[in-house]
């Protein structure tokens, strides 16, 4: 597939599906292009393109790799009433996203003793690893019909967080058609891994911004150099795995019966009006709205930790949440004057200014689009330009892998991983565990990063660097 691909502009490269007359657009640079390797993720992009009411292009992120369906790092568009609606072009783990928290705290100040005991004391309140529960039993039988109709805001009102917290959070931390009596009854029964962040890439990483870009816009955002962080990578867990497991097979099994003919089990849909199609989108709301909470939960317990070994208040060390994004998720919005149903695998939303869905704080420059890289390099804070309308008002989400898992265990060795991470603290009880995240196995997030603003889709306003991070371990499934 890679040689069809044909270079119409800076970075980006296009390949038509004559049958369909809809578009494949992918964003490379040279680089990236030169050592594209994922043939089979074109070819996942090309699948889309065949699927009823997809709305011309389907677009690849510079972070694009294979995925189950569409690619990790793939947008499809849908017209919101002839289109259909694929649990598997959302992924497994719905809502997996990354939430940005600013402090008043210069990074001289975190010592690595006191580094070291706020991971500490983060582990004790947030589990990670595959399958592991919430730590808190109260998290555990939750209110699922709650969670679904006011999202984020429930567990504000009962004192985990801030009012204005919800104010930063994509939707204020509430999808619309969430409806918890479209969650399957297996899916319910996974529903216990609140303020946990599971395995795979996910993390909670402290560091502290060391390139400030548009000194405006970083200073509006509360971005300043040499000052720490907080990012919290996690999603749905399970409860989100197992909502696209039972729907991907339910769409698949009825793809007669609804008249959507999927070319692969990874995107069998539905009519976003059926039964099944409804059915799904107030699933996955309810698993959107649940990632929210899980990582206004684990914000909660990281304020803590912060406090107390500061032994200061909240007030004093700021604790911010700049802002809270999804990953994997599949949103009705309005594009170029149409009702359209836009799923994102493994990328971000970047509103440009003065977009109306903005949140209200962030309406004349445009939210933050926060793109974090592999564990021990760096991550971004970028925004989205008046171009971004091309993909959707989308960007990538990550660096993108370039090692399977597999092969990444096979290659590097504890010694090796440690290398490759300098001097960031990695809070792991098994490093052995971790050895598919090491950095190697992943693109090279600057590259990826200057993709797009090449592009001109996006504009970097801080580069952010980590200290240490609390890794989950295993593969998430």
């Amino acid at each position: 597939m890679k040689e069809k691909l044909k270079k119409i502009s800076v970075n980006l490269y296009q390949l038509q599906n004559e049958e369909t007359n809809v578009n494949i657009h992918v964003y490379l640079s040279d680089k990236l292009f030169n050592e594209f390797l994922e043939d089979e993720s074109l070819r996942q992009l090309y699948n889309a393109s065949m699927l009823k009411g997809v709305v011309s292009p389907v677009v690849g992120m510079p972070d694009i790799h294979t995925g189950f369906g569409l690619p990790i790092g793939g947008i499809m568009a849908t017209d919101w009433e002839e289109g259909v609606v694929s649990a598997g072009a959302v992924g497994m783990d719905i809502n997996c996203g990354v939430r940005l928290i600013t402090t008043r705290i210069p990074a001289e100040e975190l010592t690595k003793e006191r580094l070291r005991k706020i991971l500490e004391i983060i582990s004790e309140y947030v589990p990670s690893g595959v399958g592991k529960s919430s730590a808190v039993k109260a998290f555990r039988k939750i209110d699922l019909e709650a969670i679904a109709s006011t999202g984020v805001k429930f567990f504000i009102d009962a004192g985990y967080g801030r009012k204005e917290d919800v104010l930063r959070i994509e939707d204020e931390g509430r999808i619309p058609f969430a409806d918890a009596g479209c969650v399957p009854k297996n899916a319910r029964e996974r529903a216990d891994q609140l303020c946990t962040i599971g395995g795979g890439n996910h993390f909670i990483e402290i560091g502290r911004i060391s390139n400030v870009f548009d000194e405006n816009i970083a200073g509006f955002f509360g971005l300043k150099k040499g000052f720490v962080y907080i990012l919290i990578h996690t999603g749905s867990r399970g409860f989100g795995h197992q909502i696209c497991t039972e729907f991907s097979k339910k769409m698949w099994d009825n793809q007669d019966k609804n008249k959507t003919f999927a070319p692969v089990k990874g995107l069998a849909c539905a009519p976003i009006h059926s039964k099944d199609g409804m059915e799904y989108l107030g699933a996955m709301g309810t698993a959107a709205n649940y990632a929210f909470c899980n990582r206004q939960l684990i914000t909660y317990f990281v304020r803590e930790a912060f406090c107390r070994v500061f032994k200061k208040d909240e007030k004093e060390l700021g604790l911010d949440v700049l802002y809270d994004v999804a990953h994997n998720i599949a949103k009705k919005e309005m594009h170029g004057g149409k009702w359209l149903l836009v799923h994102r695998k493994g990328a971000t939303r970047a509103l440009p200014a003065g977009h109306p869905d903005n949140p209200v704080v962030y309406k004349k420059t445009g939210h933050p689009a926060i793109i974090p890289g592999s564990m021990g390099t760096a991550s971004y804070v970028v925004i989205g330009s008046e171009n971004i309308k091309a993909t959707f008002n989308s960007v990538n989400h990550g660096a993108g892998r370039v090692m399977s898992r597999k092969r990444a265990k096979e290659e590097f060795t504890k010694e090796e991983l440690l290398k490759q991470v300098e001097n960031v603290l990695i809070a792991s009880k098994d490093l052995k565990s971790l050895l598919d995240e090491a950095p190697l196995a992943y693109k090279d997030i600057d590259e990826v990063v200057n993709t797009l603003v090449d592009a001109e889709l996006t504009m970097p306003v801080v580069r952010l660097k980590p200290l240490g991070v609390l890794k989950g371990e295993g593969e998430e499934s």
